[in-house]
């Protein structure tokens, strides 16, 4: 009887830890996906950033032109 009890123990706690492992397996997808959304979106705000200092670089430009003018 005690034997069958540790192994119902057991057979729970396994089943336990299947599910804890199912449950990190997502969360780490999930993780995963997320990461790679932001380092692409890291990209584009990167992108988006030297274009507008390029902007501003050209528009410091002109002005110092206009004043030499």
């Amino acid at each position: 009887m005690s034997e069958d009890i540790e192994l119902k123990n057991l057979e729970r706690r396994v089943d336990q830890l299947i599910q804890a492992l199912e449950s990190l397996r997502a969360e780490n997808r999930a993780l995963r996906e997320d990461q790679s959304r932001l380092l692409e979106e890291r990209g584009h705000l990167i992108e988006k950033t030297e274009a507008a200092r390029t902007r501003v670089e050209a528009m410091i430009s002109r002005i110092k032109a206009m004043e030499e003018a």
